[in-house]
């Protein structure tokens, strides 16, 4: 079993200083990782996450996720070994086939956004060139968001990492079967892949870019006790996440950053535990 690690999602905008003091907010808080989006409206991932890598030592990084359309493979695996070298492996390559809302700047990056199979194409083909540019030296660890069977089969014989995107409305019914199904195609590297899982909500109030992007109702998720979704004292909140850790197998938890300083009490009470 894998000991709970915690991890916040922020996107890179603005002045060094104020992407810098949320990379040293974040550790300060006790969350092991900083994690960036991909996408042209913010700072370049790649770029940011090693600015916040080297002004906070102790702090992992991860693209979660990088969307392959956006760059040839061989160039995102040259980057992802590059910044994995250069912060002492402390950076986690998360990759995945792009949201729609990536399509607009695959175009104006004069990229092909693909079929969804020419898409998983490029994410198979990402990792085994960051896995040549590693050779025989550390390996950097592999995250790919995955929810249907082909890109479960991909996750399966590849990752290190797995967050099951099951989006906020997922049942535990839902993940429980993406992660079944997973552990079933990964046979015996199985025990060796950690689980993770987005947590669009910490309490009632849900962002206004949630709300607006994927119509996400506060009361619906805890109606349906989304696991992506926590609520109640601290206490309450870690009970949650030990729950579901035994039902589904989820021990890495990645929240948004507006939720960094509502959430820190579970993660004094949960990180490191196994």
């Amino acid at each position: 079993m894998h000991h709970f690690r915690f991890g916040v999602v922020a996107a890179p905008h603005g002045s060094a200083q104020e992407w810098l003091g949320t990379a040293r907010r974040v550790a300060d808080l006790g969350y092991s990782t900083l994690l960036s989006p991909d996408g042209a409206g913010m700072h370049a991932p790649f770029v940011a996450l090693a600015a916040a890598a080297a002004a906070v030592p102790r702090l992992r990084v991860a693209t979660f996720v990088l969307a392959a359309p956006l760059r040839p493979p061989r160039q995102a695996a040259w980057e992802g070994h590059s910044l994995s070298v250069l912060t002492g492996g402390r950076f986690d390559f998360g990759i995945g086939t792009g949201r729609p809302q990536a399509q607009p700047d695959a175009e104006a990056f004069e990229r092909p956004w693909g079929t969804g199979a020419e898409r998983l194409a490029l994410v198979r083909a990402a990792i085994a060139a960051l896995r040549e540019r590693d050779g025989e030296g550390p390996r950097t660890p592999v995250m790919v968001a995955a929810r249907g069977p082909k890109a479960l089969e991909l996750a399966a014989d590849e990752a290190d990492v797995v967050a099951l995107a099951g989006g906020p409305t997922a049942t535990h019914a839902d993940l429980a079967t993406l992660a079944e199904g997973l552990r079933g195609r990964a046979g015996d590297r199985a025990d060796d892949i950690e689980l993770a899982l987005n947590l669009f909500l910490v309490g009632d109030e849900v962002q206004p870019w949630m709300r607006r992007v994927m119509g996400v109702d506060p009361a619906q998720l805890h109606r349906i006790d989304s696991p992506a979704a926590v609520r109640g004292t601290p206490r309450e909140m870690a009970d949650q996440l030990l729950r579901r850790r035994d039902a589904i197998g989820v021990t890495y938890y990645a929240v948004d950053r507006s939720f960094v300083d509502s959430f820190a009490p579970v993660v004094e009470l949960l990180a490191g535990r196994a």
